[in-house]
């Protein structure tokens, strides 16, 4: 990917949820994500990076957005021949605020509240909450339509489908873009988004090289800022925890763009002011004895961030969480975690009797890479080279699939 490339991705990914929040402001969802859609398409004919790139996106797309209503303005009164009121829908009440509006681009912290907003919106109850999910994931994070199927392990046109539906729904529904007067009944979708948008930023499924740190450190932004709105919520404290545990091992994580397994990492990298706020946020989740999925993650990636070695890891506890993480939200996923932990704690084999009662999984990299590993460490070295062959040929990020060449490459070694 060129410079310019990567500066056009990077439009697209960081700057179109907060430029997307402050247009649908004005001009409702779908018209501002059409217009952002236009204008990221217009920067592909962009001779030179402009000086505020946020800026630009946002100038073009008022103006697409402008031009539409004025389009649609122009065809009502065609068609009626008579005066229309265009009270509302008057191009030039658009325009009356441009530079405030550029100044609020370039200071990100004044967006804060109409990105919040806009997640909320996409978080009505009148919408399904893999449509909340999924719309939110769009239109505030950034990511593509592929990234989010890739997320939901959902083939693509499914989730376009699902989003068009989501959009049209809100329209036709006249939903508005406010703060609702009941947050928590909408708390549970948003956390669910925070936590998919960070689990995609942990390792990017497709079209990145790693960790996308950005969108990790959006997220958690996003889920302090949830926290604010919302205090005293154990679970919403949860996945606080559970991002900062993860955050805090990022610097050790990669190597020259090459994934370090956990067990290799420099501990000494890990930041330790990250694991001391998750200690933190954590213990005051626990104090309100209202164990959930978000804590007992929590619980476990603090498991993984509080031990000093890799042989000061504490399997069994983990073990523990993750079987009561299944009793209350199974999932074949949770099951792969904990095939992993009982190989750990128990040894290679116990892991694969574990990782053969998972059904459905077939398509899934992580099942494949998974069962690989354990088998390396069963010394079945043949079968753990078919089983990261296919987890190759599922892997859709770059780093990944690099990382699973070398795996391969150790197994076919040892034979």
């Amino acid at each position: 990917m060129t410079e310019f490339s990567r500066e056009l991705t990077r439009l697209a990914r960081e700057e179109s949820g907060r430029v997307l929040a402050l247009l649908a402001v004005r001009f409702g969802v779908d018209l501002a994500d059409d217009a952002v859609q236009e204008a990221l398409i217009e920067a592909l004919d962009w001779t030179v990076v402009p000086d505020n790139p946020a800026a630009w996106l946002y100038t073009v797309a008022r103006n697409r957005a402008i031009d539409r209503i004025r389009r649609r303005a122009a065809a009502q009164r065609r068609e009626r021949s008579v005066a229309v009121d265009l009270a509302v829908t008057e191009p030039h009440a658009y325009e009356l605020h441009d530079q405030e509006e550029v100044e609020l681009i370039v200071d990100d912290d004044r967006v804060g509240d109409e990105r919040l907003r806009l997640m909320l919106l996409c978080c009505h109850p009148a919408l399904s909450t893999e449509a909340q999910v999924a719309l939110t994931l769009r239109l505030v994070g950034g990511l593509t339509t592929a990234e989010i199927a890739a997320a939901f392990l959902l083939p693509e046109a499914t989730l376009a489908q699902r989003i068009v539906r989501a959009k049209r729904k809100i329209r036709d529904a006249g939903i508005p873009l406010s703060l609702p007067s009941s947050l928590a009944e909408r708390v549970d979708a948003l956390r669910s988004i925070l936590y998919l948008t960070f689990n995609e930023g942990y390792l990017a499924r497709a079209g990145g090289n790693g960790a996308r740190i950005d969108l990790m450190a959006e997220a958690t932004r996003l889920t302090a800022m949830l926290l604010r709105e919302h205090p005293r919520d154990p679970e919403t404290e949860g996945l606080l925890a559970l991002e900062l545990f993860t955050q805090a091992r990022n610097d050790a994580r990669f190597a020259s763009d090459e994934i370090v397994l956990m067990e290799d990492q420099d501990r000494t990298r890990w930041d330790l002011s990250l694991i001391e706020q998750g200690n933190r946020v954590l213990r005051a989740a626990a104090s309100r004895n209202q164990p959930g999925p978000y804590q007992l993650q929590a619980a476990v990636a603090a498991c993984h961030a509080n031990a000093r070695e890799f042989a000061d890891t504490d399997w069994s506890m983990i073990v523990s969480l993750y079987r009561r993480l299944q009793s209350m939200t199974p999932s074949p996923v949770i099951s792969v975690n904990l095939a992993v932990a009982i190989g750990m704690a128990d040894g290679p084999q116990a892991g694969l009797v574990a990782l053969d009662e998972i059904a459905a999984l077939d398509g899934y990299h992580l099942y494949w890479s998974t069962r690989g590993e354990l088998l390396l460490r069963a010394g079945r070295v043949d079968a753990a080279g078919d089983a990261l062959g296919r987890a190759r040929a599922l892997a859709a990020n770059p780093t990944e699939q690099r990382h699973l060449d070398r795996r391969i490459a150790h197994a076919a070694g040892r034979r």
